[in-house]
């Protein structure tokens, strides 16, 4: 143990230190669009990705291997500290400014230490008598519609893996089905910013995008519905636990009132978008709802107005500490999309038989997502350019978009992984094993769709 501490002691001295010595001897033009790199350069430029991605495989933290790939980006890439540090200051407050997660993580731990889960699971499974793949079903059902309305996979699943965890337990199968419906969902829906990229890109409307791409998103939706029917069944898992005391003696009336503030969360959180759309004012805001969910928690739960708070404010501590980590990955992660690596894997598929360029597209942004896919919008705005170049059309551009999504719930980094890996208390790289057969069966199948319709 000592020998190894020593070992990475040295490496990271060494590599500061390379890296004080390199700082001024590199310049780069930062006014320079990026551009892909040829031949042996490109080869050189994407070597970063590859040892974080060995490095996360190994289990180093995340932060240490991004730390090491950013630095070797800087010095493939000539990026002084001055402009390091730009990266830095840049990338935590936009991850810090995703305020929805954070609002949905904290509202929902509230609601979830008052009971309010506890009381609803206590009801479906008087209701359903065993029947669990039925209940599997359904929380896919509300991960990929509260997604697909609030254009975040993280804060939805800070909200539903809790629910499923308490339920059903760690079930491999839905926890990928839960993956794949928040990545085709975040990235064909009318209210992420993954859409608003590739809209751009494509010169479409969002809403013009968002019709096109549909039937695909239901289709993958219907996919991971039935993955995690199928687990729950194969399985043949039984609810978690007996009910306690504080539950058992209560009526179907009384449980259905506790359950009440987490209704009206969920209810926020999926439809808000649609019913604020309706009215033309916003009725569901993230405000307006916090705030409704805690005077619901007051009024219908054992807990006071103080500790509905106290408890929400609690709950913002896990989504904010992953959001500050995965802020500071990403910083290392831009440094390396300044090299052009990103462009550098998707300009492969310029190589491409012109009837295979869109499915190599596609597997390029799949590629991609695996090693950087802590934020998927950051990603798209790096490697779509370059696809957009090709001339590709938007239906194309959204299969890249969902192939990047689905890389991403590969990734050690990504704020949905994270969400998942806390909500049903695995560790990561359970999760990551556990999605592996799944996500790639339906990158297979994206490819082949891609391949056909295009």
């Amino acid at each position: 143990m000592m020998k190894k501490k020593n070992i990475w002691t040295s490496l990271l001295v060494f590599t500061f230190t390379f890296l004080l010595c390199s700082a001024q001897v590199f310049a780069a033009d930062e006014t320079m669009a990026v551009k892909a790199p040829q031949g042996f350069k490109a080869v050189i430029a994407i070597i970063p990705l590859i040892v974080i991605l060995v490095l996360l495989f190994k289990r180093v933290n995340m932060l240490v291997a991004g730390f090491i790939g950013g630095v070797m980006a800087m010095i493939i890439g000539g990026i002084t500290l001055a402009q390091a540090n730009d990266f830095f200051l840049k990338a935590i407050p936009s991850m810090l400014s995703n305020t929805a997660p954070i609002v949905n993580s904290a509202i929902a731990m509230a609601v979830f230490q008052s009971g309010g889960y506890t009381a609803a699971l206590t009801l479906v499974k008087r209701g359903i008598k065993g029947r669990v793949e039925f209940l599997a079903a359904f929380i896919v059902i509300l991960q990929a519609a509260a997604t697909y309305m609030s254009g975040i996979g993280g804060g939805s699943a800070m909200v539903i893996a809790p629910l499923a965890f308490a339920a059903v337990g760690a079930i491999p199968e839905l926890i990928a089905a839960m993956s794949i419906a928040a990545a085709v969902s975040f990235t064909t829906s009318p209210a992420s910013l993954e859409s608003s990229i590739v809209s751009k890109l494509g010169n479409i409307q969002v809403a013009q995008y968002v019709d096109t791409m549909r039937i695909y998103w239901l289709a993958f939706v219907a996919i991971a519905i039935v993955i995690g029917f199928y687990g729950a069944k194969k399985r043949k898992v039984l609810f978690q636990g007996e009910e306690s005391e504080e539950y058992k003696n209560k009526t179907n009336g009384q449980l259905f009132k506790n359950t009440i503030p987490a209704i009206v969360l969920l209810f926020s959180v999926i439809f808000g978008p649609l019913v604020n759309k309706l009215l033309g004012f916003p009725l569901l805001s993230p405000l307006t709802y916090t705030i409704i969910t805690l005077v619901l928690i007051f009024i219908c739960t054992e807990f006071s107005l103080n500790k509905s708070v106290d408890a929400m404010i609690d709950g913002s501590t896990y989504i904010l500490v992953r959001l500050f980590q995965v802020g500071i990955f990403l910083t290392f992660i831009n440094m390396i999309g300044k090299t052009g690596a990103f462009a550098a894997i998707v300009s492969v598929t310029k190589a491409a038989p012109a009837a295979f360029v869109v499915p190599a597209a596609v597997f390029a942004g799949f590629l991609v997502g695996v090693p950087a896919g802590a934020y998927v919008a950051s990603i798209l705005a790096l490697v779509l350019p370059v696809i957009a170049s090709l001339g590709f059309s938007p239906v194309a551009l959204g299969f890249v978009a969902m192939g990047v999504g689905l890389g991403s719930q590969l990734s050690f980094v990504n704020i949905t992984m994270q969400a998942l890996s806390s909500g049903f208390q695995l560790p990561i790289i359970d999760v990551v094993k556990g999605n592996g057969k799944w996500v790639g069966g339906s990158v297979l199948l994206l490819l082949i769709i891609s391949f056909l319709v295009h």
